[in-house]
């Protein structure tokens, strides 16, 4: 019995709670770092199972993938901006799973001008990431997960870097086709700064559960996310939550939908929110591949399209 490791972990996170969230640090596209699938359920992915992009929402979930697997998303972001992310998980016996995960996002280009307004060429602004991970048993039906990451920010002739380090946990009732998970993402410092100001990480604590519904093809998704963001009142921590449903038709589609509270709150004015916060989705899934599509509005005019291609081998 490992019952003492559990608590360990459990003090962890319980103490991590307290730390607040730096929300204008340069790292907030670290926060995107999304698939088509968990794009389309409003970022429900915390107690995702078998899934290789659940790695970014929760590291231990890598020990519940079966096989080995490549996977990879691009998104569509608003005018010139892309982002990716491309992550490759393996397992070996008595060891533990390992994954290893890159991503990007990409500003486009911007004129140079002086003071003048005269135009002397043009530049770019990069953000990547690079991280490990590694999972394993903790006990019966729980993992635990580990990620450390290095990422870093340019503009022009200028970068800031990082490192940081996520911790998760997934516990599954395969008996009552249950998940539940829980994770700190983002726990970290910057290492090198633009202006020599300090700037932080963008810390978030993540709780979730899902089930699967018996008698009938749909997995239901809940999950509270950005706990660590700083409100004026404890409670209104608990508005930042996401709820998504996955229905199978057939044996190998999967049509998607979620809904993220805190999107819909502060993207959006009261008066006029219209779909913002809302999201969907459609996936084809074989034994050996699956293609996943998903769509978020955010704001009233500005929806975020991702692709994603997964494969077993």
């Amino acid at each position: 019995m490992k019952s003492y490791k559990v608590i360990i972990i459990t003090l962890i996170l319980s103490c991590t709670s307290a730390v607040f969230s730096n929300t204008t640090t340069p790292f907030q596209f670290l926060r995107f770092n999304e698939s088509a699938r968990a794009a389309a359920l409003a970022g429900c992915f915390v107690s995702m199972t078998d899934d290789a992009s659940a790695v970014f929402f929760n590291p231990a979930t890598i020990s519940t993938v079966k096989d080995k697997h490549f996977s990879t998303t691009f998104l569509k972001h608003v005018l010139d901006i892309n982002s990716g992310n491309i992550s490759y998980i393996k397992k070996y016996d008595e060891i533990g799973t390992f994954a290893g995960a890159i991503s990007f996002t990409s500003y486009g280009s911007f004129d140079k001008a002086d003071q003048f307004a005269n135009r002397n060429g043009t530049f770019g602004a990069v953000n990547m990431m690079i991280s490990g991970t590694y999972s394993n048993e903790l006990d019966s039906n729980l993992y635990y997960g580990v990620s450390a990451k290095l990422f870093m920010v340019t503009l022009e002739k200028y970068s800031s870097s990082a490192f940081a380090i996520d911790a998760g946990l997934i516990y599954m009732m395969p008996e009552k086709r249950t998940n539940i998970g829980v994770s700190i993402l983002h726990a970290g410092t910057q290492i090198t700064t633009i202006g020599g100001d300090f700037e932080g990480v963008p810390l978030d604590i993540r709780a979730g559960v899902n089930h699967r519904l018996r008698g009938l093809p749909l997995l239901i998704n809940f999950s509270f996310h950005h706990l660590a963001d700083r409100t004026d009142n404890f409670f209104d921590k608990f508005m930042n939550f996401s709820i998504g449903g996955e229905i199978y038709l057939g044996n190998f589609i999967q049509a998607r939908a979620g809904y993220n509270n805190q999107t819909r709150k502060e993207t959006s004015p009261s008066t006029d929110r219209g779909l913002s916060g809302f999201s969907g989705g459609v996936g084809i899934k074989t034994k050996d591949f699956n293609i996943d599509y998903g769509v978020a509005q955010i704001g009233k005019s500005a929806m975020l399209h991702r692709f994603s291609l997964g494969l077993d081998f």
